[in-house]
């Protein structure tokens, strides 16, 4: 496969990355590679309410919640193929792997079927990277059944951090590599997607996540490798909006 071609890939019923699939050309098509993503701390139960309906009327494929939300997600999209997913850890990720271990499975518990979780960004620029590998294996262990995604924050790693980050994922058994909170310096770039791709090769997901807010900006992301796309622009991306200035 030639990764710059976007879209040949697909994601199967449990939400997992799957090579090999024809570019995506229909609305439809795009819908399913974003996590429609709600994550602001001020966010109301009307809001996420309203992001819900939105991934149920245009086949989103999940809601991207905090974890508080969970169980109110789980009951709106109950019975839809819409998938509900959790972050966790968020948005720093320095907390002990045992407090994220238990939000996850707390999360998983209340109804989520993915998980992104934010790993120990000190202990990686530390070069502590047992640390790092042990704290995505907690989270693995507690969500053996969920999609489990690694958000990176590539905005505050060198390109070796990068390149570490991502085989400690792999090694800890994560389904996908993600690039960003969306709450740090910056977000996703065709550049780090590129290399979270070249790392990981084909044998897991890339989801792209932090100012990816136009069909432009989506189909680059794509052409460099990712296989998912975290955004509070999901409407904008499929055609049925305007391009927004929200901040995920």
């Amino acid at each position: 496969m030639r990764f710059g071609d976007p879209g040949r890939y697909q994601i199967d019923c449990t939400g997992r990355f799957m090579m090999n699939q024809v570019q995506p050309v229909s609305s439809r098509e795009v819908a399913l590679l974003v996590d429609h993503t709600i994550l602001k701390p001020d966010a109301t139960e009307e809001t996420v309410k309203t992001f819900c309906e939105e991934a149920k009327q245009h086949g989103f494929r999940s809601v991207c919640v905090n974890s508080i939300h969970v169980p109110f997600v789980a009951g709106q999209l109950r019975g839809t193929d819409v998938r509900v997913c959790a972050v966790v850890g968020f948005p720093l990720g320095a907390m002990p792997s045992a407090v994220k271990a238990a939000e996850t499975a707390a999360a998983v518990a209340a109804g989520a079927q993915e998980i992104d979780m934010v790993i120990p960004v000190g202990a990686l620029k530390d070069g502590r990277e047992d640390v790092v590998q042990a704290d995505i294996a907690a989270v693995r262990a507690a969500c053996p059944d969920a999609v489990l995604k690694v958000i990176i924050e590539t905005c505050l790693l060198s390109d070796a951090e990068k390149r570490a980050a991502c085989r400690l994922s792999v090694a800890a058994g994560a389904d996908f590599v993600k690039t960003s909170t969306g709450f740090s310096t910056g977000g996703a770039t065709v550049e780090d997607v590129a290399l979270m791709r070249e790392v990981v090769g084909p044998s897991i997901g890339v989801k792209a996540s932090g100012g990816i807010r136009s069909a432009e900006s989506l189909r680059a992301m794509l052409a460099a490798g990712a296989t998912r796309i975290g955004t509070s622009s999901g409407i904008a991306l499929i055609g049925q909006a305007e391009p927004t200035s929200g901040t995920y």
